[in-house]
């Protein structure tokens, strides 16, 4: 009997933090950063053209423009995605575009709000991307699994800058 009170007593004990989770951290937050050996430019060019990304996010299918306005600012595009056989529909919206420094988008993907700050600083010919990203949740649920799942996202989005930087350093 003892023995059961102590395994009902850590299963509550753990509801409770995974529950207390979301009421306390509202946004996940992290950074990631590359540096390029090309120019911003071309960097900046590459990295912000649509049908490109492909290249090095390689889950992404489809991209279709919504809504493309002059100078990129509101933006809108519709994202297909196949994450190992699920298939997730996302829209993208530009919430920020200064050529040659500066891309910000948000992204709508099934309860999952996420906005990515992309800054781009050029140093004696060589590019460094740095990713400011912030995740949360219209779902209470979702929210709360969130925080648990910093470093997978940290190291995908990582993994996407390692693959685009393999993909401009090589073409």
């Amino acid at each position: 009997m003892k023995t059961i009170k102590i395994i009902l007593g850590s299963i509550t004990f753990l509801v409770l933090v995974f529950f207390s989770t979301g009421l306390l951290v509202k946004e996940t937050n992290y950074n990631a950063t590359i540096t390029v050996n090309k120019p911003v430019e071309q960097v900046f060019s590459t990295f912000t053209t649509t049908h490109k990304v492909q290249n090095w996010i390689p889950e992404i299918k489809s991209v279709e423009t919504v809504q493309e306005n002059i100078g990129k600012t509101g933006s809108t595009y519709k994202i297909v995605l196949d994450n190992k056989g699920q298939v997730i529909t996302m829209t993208q919206k530009v919430m920020a575009y200064i050529p040659n420094e500066k891309v910000t988008l948000f992204f709508d993907a099934e309860n999952m709000l996420k906005k990515d700050d992309y800054r781009f600083e050029e140093n004696n010919g060589t590019t460094t991307i740095t990713l400011s990203s912030s995740c949360r949740s219209d779902s209470y649920i979702m929210a709360c699994m969130f925080p648990f799942f910093k470093s997978t996202f940290k190291r995908q989005d990582q993994s996407y800058l390692n693959n685009f930087k393999s993909f401009i350093e090589t073409n």
